[in-house]
C-alpha cells in the first residue's frame, strides 16, 4: 500500500513538473513576442488551453512566470558560454569565442536580455538579482581569460579588473543595438571590428 502512494506520489510530481514546463514554454514564445507588459495571464492560458485558475496553481503572478522564463534563458546562456571558452584553448580565442557567442544568443535569448536593461529594472526589481549574478558571472570569466593572457605572455595587461568592466560596458552598447537594429550585419560587423582593436592594443609587440 505504502509502494503505491510513493508511485502515485512520483507520478503526481512528474505531471506537476510536465504543466509546468508547458507553461514556461508557452510563455517564453509570448513574452518575445510581446514582451511581459504587453502578455496577459488570458493570452498564456488560451494558447496553452489550460483555464487561468489552473496557471496560478504554478505561478503566482505574470511576473512569476516571466521570472522562470528568464532563469531558464539565463542557465543556457552560461552553459553555452562555458562550452564556447572550453572548446578553444589560447586566450585569444577564448575571448573571441566568448564574445561572438554571447552576440550570438542575445535575440535568441530576447526574455533574458530583457532583464538586463535598465527599463526592466526599473520597472521589474525582481530582475535586479538576476542582473547581478551575470555581471558578477562575466566579470570572473573575462578577468581569469586575461589573468591567463597575461601568464602565458600573450597579453599585456595592467590590470585585468578594469579591462574586463570595460569590455562589460562595451558589451551592453553593442546589445542595444542588436535589440534595436532590423539587421545584425553591420553591427557584427563592427564588432568584429573591436575584437581586431582590442587584441592590437594588449599583445605583446
Amino acid at each position: 500500500m505504502k509502494e503505491k502512494g510513493r508511485k502515485d506520489n512520483r507520478e503526481d510530481i512528474r505531471d506537476r513538473n510536465k504543466k509546468r514546463e508547458k507553461i514556461i514554454e508557452t510563455a517564453t514564445k509570448i513574452f518575445s513576442k510581446f514582451g511581459i507588459k504587453k502578455s496577459t495571464m488570458d493570452e498564456i492560458a488560451k494558447k496553452i488551453r489550460m483555464g487561468k485558475s489552473t496557471i496560478y496553481h504554478y505561478f503566482k503572478s505574470k511576473e512569476d512566470i516571466f521570472l522562470a522564463v528568464a532563469k531558464r534563458e539565463s542557465d543556457i546562456l552560461k552553459k553555452s558560454l562555458l562550452e564556447a571558452i572550453k572548446n578553444v584553448d589560447s586566450p585569444q580565442e577564448k575571448f573571441r569565442a566568448y564574445a561572438k557567442t554571447r552576440m550570438k544568443y542575445l535575440k535568441e535569448l530576447r526574455n533574458y536580455y530583457a532583464t538586463l536593461t535598465d527599463e526592466y529594472l526599473s520597472m521589474y526589481s525582481f530582475t535586479e538579482e538576476m542582473r547581478k549574478d551575470f555581471r558578477n558571472f562575466e566579470f570572473n570569466i573575462l578577468k581569469s581569460i586575461f589573468i591567463e593572457g597575461n601568464q602565458k605572455g600573450v597579453f599585456d595587461i595592467k590590470n585585468p579588473d578594469i579591462i574586463a568592466e570595460t569590455i562589460i560596458i562595451v558589451f551592453k552598447g553593442f546589445e542595444y543595438q542588436f535589440i534595436t537594429h532590423e539587421t545584425n550585419l553591420e553591427v557584427e560587423n563592427n564588432f568584429d571590428v573591436l575584437i581586431e582593436i582590442f587584441f592590437n592594443g594588449i599583445m605583446k609587440k
